[in-house]
Formats: structure tokens, sequence, C-alpha cells
């Protein structure tokens, strides 16, 4: 039978049909497939609990899938799953917590692609990592643990392992100028975000000893237990680069869930972590470097958040998750003003006449949709449901404070603009002025007003988009 013909009898199978049909081949002792969900976590991959049952009894296997099913392109910067698994496989080897990986998905398969790993019990909610009781023996080891850990994956031998034929080299300034470029394609004017990127190409790192990096290493891609860390997820943007790289993400203010107190993911310090590092890896921590990749970290993430509002335009997963996470690119924003433009900042009052006079108002329309999904859906759904239940609620939360702020902020930013520019141009051709003279280098980080303006713009963003987060109280603290 052809590949092609195979390919059209599986698709008219279901899901679970397929991996029904799949799992007695791949694992030993299977006897019955028994139920398949789809968990809450991954914004960029599917993750899914299969419940299955062995010679031995009851158990549990993961999941990891495209999404969609659909894999893109493999490519330097997107090497795909199959490698995800290997690079898992081999950092098992050098003692970094991983779950066995039980088989790599085959076109044959007809799940698209993905593999099958163990499963393995531990908290990976990065908001209940940093708060769960059962945890607080273990959490002020915590950071110091990551250190370790993050040493023995940057000492991976990249030949040996046969890595380097897979990943890609990427050098601190190709990799801000890649992240760079991917944004502009994006087709959008947010300044601060371009104002990050000439501040990075100004303050590169000078020396580096290319290494595997992780890339996505935070609270929330490590599993944790009573114990310490049971493993390292996520390994889906992994390249070859600058180790220090993993450190500054660690140290991004979008991974410590609330705690900004502790730098390392909410639950630790930063003198831990690079303590640990050194006792395994021999090094001394270079912090100038970390904090480029502080700020990196922050700069990646904004492009990276917009990049998933891009992703719901274009499919395939067009779920209510990816808008949401679009309109946390201010939050990375506003991390970046902390980072290099802190200062005072004047917040916006919301206009209490812009609702409108009609009954019922545009508030309490968007309020009755918001308690439906808090009050009814929530408490009557679990799982996948349930979570997209609340990310529904919390854009219609975004939306109100829109309808209450964002004429006033608007009108604001176009007033300091037209000072900045001596123009009367809109705000939006003015927004794109601002943008270009920032990416030609005709407009300087230093030309006066510029600082004073994008604290403003994004400081006022991030109170109709998230005004809970960490770094908004930072911020109006200035």
């Amino acid at each position: 039978m052809s590949l092609v013909s195979s390919e059209e009898g599986a698709s008219k199978l279901s899901f679970d049909q397929l991996l029904g049909q799949l799992l007695p081949k791949v694992i030993d002792g299977f006897v019955s497939l028994d139920g398949v969900e789809r968990l809450s976590a991954g914004a960029s991959q599917e993750t899914y609990c299969i419940e299955v049952t062995l010679k031995g009894g009851p158990e549990k296997l993961a999941m990891r899938r495209a999404s969609g099913g659909e894999e893109g392109e493999i490519t330097a910067q997107h090497p795909g799953l199959a490698v995800e698994a290997l690079l898992m496989q081999t950092a098992a080897k050098y003692a970094v917590p991983e779950p066995e990986i039980h088989h790599v998905l085959r076109p044959e398969d007809g799940l698209g692609s993905g593999f099958i790993m163990q499963w393995l019990e531990g908290l990976t909610l990065g908001a209940r990592i940093v708060k769960a009781p059962e945890l607080d023996q273990i959490r002020p080891k915590l950071a110091f643990l990551c250190g370790e850990i993050l040493a023995r994956i940057h000492g991976i031998d990249l030949k040996a392992s046969g890595l380097d034929q897979h990943l890609q080299l990427l050098t601190p300034r190709e990799y801000v100028e890649q992240t760079w470029q991917r944004y502009q394609a994006f087709n959008t004017p947010q300044p601060m975000i371009d104002y990050t990127a000439r501040w990075l190409l100004a303050n590169l790192p000078e020396n580096f000893t290319p290494s595997l990096v992780h890339n996505d290493f935070r609270n929330g891609n490590v599993m944790v237990d009573e114990t310490g860390v049971v493993a390292v997820l996520d390994w889906e943007v992994a390249h070859i680069g600058d180790p220090m790289r993993d450190l500054g993400w660690m140290l991004t203010h979008s991974w410590r869930f609330g705690r900004a107190e502790l730098p390392v993911g909410g639950f630790g310090q930063t003198e831990d972590l690079f303590a640990g590092y050194e006792s395994v890896s021999g090094k001394k921590v270079d912090p100038e470097a970390v904090k480029f990749w502080q700020v990196f970290g922050s700069f990646w993430w904004a492009v990276g958040c917009l990049g998933m509002a891009e992703h719901y335009r274009t499919g395939p997963d067009q779920s209510v998750e990816r808008p949401a996470i679009g309109r946390r690119s201010s939050e990375c924003q506003v991390d970046c003003v902390n980072l290099l433009i802190p200062g005072p900042v004047a917040l916006v009052k919301a206009d209490e006449s812009i609702t409108g006079i009609d009954m019922p108002r545009i508030d309490e329309l968007l309020a009755s949709v918001t308690d439906f999904l808090r009050q009814d859906v929530m408490s009557n759904t679990q799982g996948r449901t349930n979570f997209l239940a609340r990310v529904a609620s919390n854009s219609l939360d975004i939306v109100q404070r829109e309808v209450a702020l964002g004429q006033t902020c608007l009108a604001n930013e176009s007033q300091r603009l037209n000072e900045l520019f001596a123009s009367d141009e809109s705000v939006a051709d003015l927004r794109w002025r601002l943008v270009h003279g920032l990416r030609d280098e005709s407009i300087g980080l230093d030309l006066p007003g510029l600082a004073d303006h994008l604290r403003a713009t994004v400081v006022n963003q991030i109170a109709i988009d998230q005004p809970r987060y960490a770094g908004f109280a930072t911020a109006t603290k200035a």
C-alpha cells in the first residue's frame, strides 16, 4: 500500500482510534486505552494526558504534539519535535531530570508530529510553584538546583551527542536581529520594542563559549515536587549560543508570577542561582552578560506574545488563548521600561462618560458576559474548557478597561508625539515615524523627551492590559 493511500485511510479514523492502534505497538504490556485529555498547558504545542491500562495496572502517559498536529517547516530555528525528543534523551544522560521517551510519532501513525513519554507527577504551573504549601521546604533551594541543572545542560558535548547536526548556532547579535526582524514582519508599530532592540545591539556580550542553550528554561517549564526538580520540559526552541541566555531568561520578570522580590522564578535569589551554576560549571558568572539577556528575555517575549496574536489570525489553532497572550506584550515592554528607562509617570483616569447613556451600557453588557464565564461556565467545567473560560473572561476585562481608558491614552500619546516631532500628524503616522526613526538610527536613544514618552505610553497601556502585573507596580513606584 502506498504512503498516500495509507495516510488517507488514517485520516478517516478518529484521534482516539489512531492512538489506540499505536499504543500496543510502542508500550510494553499495553492492555487498553481508557481516556485522553488535552491539558491547558502549552500555548504553542499541545500536551495530552493519556490514561491506559497495562498488565501491571492503570498508568498515565504524556504526549506532546504540534499545534493542530501540523508541524511547520523544519528549520534551524525550529528543529521540530523529533529533535526535541532527542534533546530530552541526551539531557537525561547528563543527569538532567527528564521523562523517558517511549515513541516519536511517525507519518504513518496518522497523529501528526510529536512524541509519547513517561507521565511524571509534579507541579508545572508557575503560579502554583511560587506559593504551594507542599513546596515550602524545597522552594528556598530551587534557585540553586536550577543553577546546577543549567550548568549540566551547558556542559553537554554537542559533537558527541550529535546535537550540533540539528541545532542552529546563534550569536547574540544574530538573535537580536532575528527577533527584531520577526517583530517587524507583524507590521505593528511598538516603539518600545524598537528602542530595546537598539539598546541590545549597543550592549552585546563580547565573549561567550558556544553551548547548548535550552532557551526556555523558566518557572513553568520545570516540573517541581517536594524533593526538587522532577523534569525539564519544553525544549522546542533550543539552540547553540551564549549559555548566559538561560540564566537571564530565568531572571526575566514575566516568570516571577507576582513575586517581584524573588528574581529567580518568583522563588529564589540571584546569588543562589549563580552559586549553583558555578558549583557545577567551575566558571564565574558574568552579571553584565546576564543583565543583557534579562533585557533580551523581555524583548524576546514581547515579540513572542505578538506572534501568538499573529498565529490567531493565520491559524491553524485559533483558540481564545492566543489573542489574550498577544496583549501580554505590554507586560514585557513595561519590564524593559523598568530595566532601561525607569522614572515617574502619570496615569490617565477613566472616562466615565465613554460608556454612553444607553440601557444597558457597554460596560454592563461586558460585565454580564464576564460574570457568566466566571460564575456559570467555570463552575460547571474542568480541564481545558475551564481554563479557556478563564482566559475569555480576562480578555473581556481588558476590553472593559480599554473602553474606560483607551481614548484618553491615545489622546495623550498623540499630544506627546506632536510635541516630540513638532508635527500635527495623526497618532498612527507619528508612531510609525518614531518606529522608522529608531530602526534607521535617525533618532537617537537619548533624544530629549523620548524616554518620558515611551515610559508614559507603555505604563498606561499595561494599565489597560494587566494592571495586576507586578511590573506595573514597579513602574508606578518610580
